[in-house]
């Protein structure tokens, strides 16, 4: 399993790649003054809004809100995941990206297994084409054969070990065969094919390498579906069977699909549905739902109508909520009772289907009618019990239009009253992510400290206004330790390490603003908002001391720190 990238790498990357180039490679930008500027590739427009800074080194879009480093850039246009964005850009540069928490095993480890599952691959094709029964049963299910090739589909033989004949039995093959997942071993130790008598569909990552193998049993053998096990290159929370074709037929996928099985996703590829994938035996899974809202904005859940199928959409409802940015759509589509996707579209066609999905039930209304199915709205009980389910599940939204929209609705149909306190962003942070944005000291120095990271390095702990209470003041002294530990990061490596974060979305509100004035003023700006909330710490200890001055609790220490506080005040400086 891959080890994490260390942040003084992603920081050294990041100040070798200029992300003017990265971005003109697949855009083409145009100069507008010190920025560079285009048309939004992750969205449609005709008057451009979307800006690359050099000097920052992060892009953002003032139409749609895609921003980011140039990292971010290439996992948003490639629809590459992160650490496979850092190797292509370390690439580029000429670097090796190091890996921290792993043992320094050899890359040739993890391409054996790439190259011994592509020639199984291979060898499941020609098997299957010298397979009459698998071929017959092609033709059963309607697969034609372009459709065939597309998926890599093929046949293990119902031996007890073809595929290790066919790899070979040393040692050392037998053992990249067991890392692979390929083969099982009986109770007296001897190993055999994991995969027989069963057609086999290819499991591709990101990159379109085959990674695993789920495999249909013939007539009533079971278990009717059989997966790889998890393995170094698979883990099945994390990938979706037929992504890797949706990708390669549309550059610019709008929404996608899921359903429940192989066959389901590829009748729907074969009658003109590209757009389909399937999760690979287990629920959907928060890492499901990422991978799927970083292809396309509009997801479609497809399950059957029965209380399984029920069950499997809420779970996904669940592990889609806390991944609900604005610009991002469920939907859900229930399927009647006894069908599934397969036999809808052939007894349906295309236009039939596509007819379903327009009539597909947005989150919003599914959530709402799913909570309230055995509640009486008319009731003041009901409409409280309505409340105390949707609250906590409303409050994992992130923070936008649609958690806004959803608490109204909520009050609309109870009465109560939709703050949150349960929200998951931590108090200290939460003022810094509402929509509307007010300067207040704090939040102007995190402004210019992202603009000006340099300016972390003439402080010098311990700061003096750390003590301040007031929200935001714990972001500032992180940004301040981050940007001092990492000399030379830039605004768009600085905001990378908070990517994941719930304050991610409001310090980049605060980047894209441009400071005032030449690099003296904003020095001076930075350093003066810094003293005056110094001053506000002192004006908190001064109300503190005569609180318990009035109480008679404060001592002859706190008199002294008091009458030098005051002293301080009436100088107009702060309290040393």
């Amino acid at each position: 399993m891959r080890g994490r990238i260390p942040d003084g790498f992603i920081d050294d990357l990041l100040t070798r790649i200029d992300i003017v180039e990265v971005v003109e490679r697949r855009v083409p930008l145009k100069k507008a003054g010190r920025e560079w500027t285009a048309c939004c590739p992750f969205h449609d427009e005709r008057t451009p809004s979307f800006y690359v800074s050099p000097q920052k080194q992060f892009y953002h879009c003032f139409g749609c809100g895609a921003h980011g480093s140039a990292i971010k850039f290439l996992m948003d246009y490639e629809r590459l995941e992160f650490p496979d964005a850092v190797e292509e850009l370390a690439q580029s540069a000429g670097l090796s990206v190091p890996h921290e928490g792993v043992d320094n095993r050899p890359r040739e480890d993890r391409s054996g297994l790439y190259q011994l599952l592509e020639s199984a691959t291979t060898w499941y094709q020609k098997q299957f084409h010298a397979s009459a029964q698998a071929q017959a049963y092609a033709r059963e299910r309607g697969l034609a054969e372009q459709t065939l090739e597309a998926f890599r589909i093929g046949w293990a033989p119902a031996e007890w070990d073809g595929l290790i004949r066919h790899v070979g039995h040393t040692p050392e093959k037998l053992k990249v065969l067991e890392q692979a997942g390929m083969v099982s071993t009986g109770e007296r130790g001897k190993r055999y094919d994991r995969f027989r008598g069963r057609l086999m569909f290819p499991i591709q990552d990101r990159r379109g390498r085959v990674i695993a193998f789920g495999g249909r049993a013939m007539g009533e053998d079971t278990p009717k579906y059989l997966n790889s096990p998890e393995t170094p290159l698979f883990h099945k929370g994390r990938e979706l069977f037929a992504l890797w074709q949706c990708k390669q037929v549309s550059g610019a996928l709008h929404r996608l699909m899921v359903v429940e099985g192989y066959m389901d996703a590829i009748a729907l590829h074969q009658a003109g549905l590209p757009i389909a994938v399937a999760t690979l035996g287990t629920a959907t899974t928060p890492e499901h739902t990422e991978r799927l809202f970083r292809t396309a904005a509009d997801v479609v859940f497809c399950f059957d109508g029965d209380r399984a199928g029920r069950d499997a959409a809420w779970k996904a409802l669940d592990a889609t909520l806390p991944r609900l940015r604005d610009g991002r759509q469920a939907f859900f589509l229930f399927l009647p009772e006894g069908e599934d996707p397969d036999t809808i579209v052939q007894s349906e066609g295309k236009a039939g289907f596509e007819a379903r999905l327009k009539g597909a039930t947005p989150l919003s209304e599914y959530f709402f009618d799913t909570l309230s199915h055995d509640i009486d709205l008319t009731s003041l009980d009901g409409r409280a019990r309505l409340a105390e389910r949707a609250r906590p599940l409303v409050a994992r939204l992130p923070d936008g239009a649609f958690r806004d929209l959803m608490a109204q609705e909520l009050k609309n149909r109870t009465g109560t009253d939709t703050r949150f306190e349960n929200a998951p962003a931590p108090a200290a942070s939460r003022p810094l992510q509402q929509r509307a944005v007010r300067r207040t000291l704090v939040r102007s120095a995190i402004a210019l400290l992202l603009a000006r990271p340099e300016l972390a390095g003439e402080l010098e702990p311990p700061y003096a206004f750390a003590e301040l209470d007031k929200p935001g003041v714990t972001l500032l002294l992180e940004l301040i330790e981050v940007a001092r530990a990492r000399p030379g990061i830039t605004t768009g490596a600085l905001l990378e390490h908070f990517t994941e974060r719930p304050e991610a979305e409001a310090l980049q509100k605060l980047a894209v603003a441009e400071p005032v004035g030449d690099d003296a003023m904003q020095r001076s700006e930075f350093l003066g908002a810094l003293d005056q909330m110094q001053r506000q710490v002192d004006l908190q200890r001064i109300a503190a001391l005569q609180v318990r001055q009035v109480d008679g609790t404060l001592d002859a220490e706190g008199k002294a720190q008091l009458r030098e506080l005051l002293s301080a005040k009436s100088r107009g400086t702060p309290a040393t």
